[in-house]
């Protein structure tokens, strides 16, 4: 990127990448598309700490698919 990103934000480029890396964890995790470990891996940070970053991110920590939820209340 071109380093006038970086001071326009007022972010180092070490800085950006771990907020990238987060992002990018967050809104895989957000569509079901990696579990909560992986994308701690991928954002740099523990599942704990990946799982309080969800909250100022305003995403649920457990992500639930309706249909699953069913079939699993259908088995009793």
């Amino acid at each position: 990127l071109p380093e006038d990103v970086f001071s326009s934000l007022r972010r180092s480029p070490d800085e950006f990448a771990r907020e990238l890396r987060l992002a990018a964890a967050i809104y895989w995790y957000s569509r079901g598309e990696v579990s909560q470990e992986q994308a701690a891996r991928i954002a740099g940070m523990s599942r704990v700490d990946f799982l309080l970053a969800l909250a100022p991110a305003r995403v649920d920590a457990f992500v639930v698919d309706p249909e699953d939820l069913k079939r699993e209340l259908a088995r009793g």
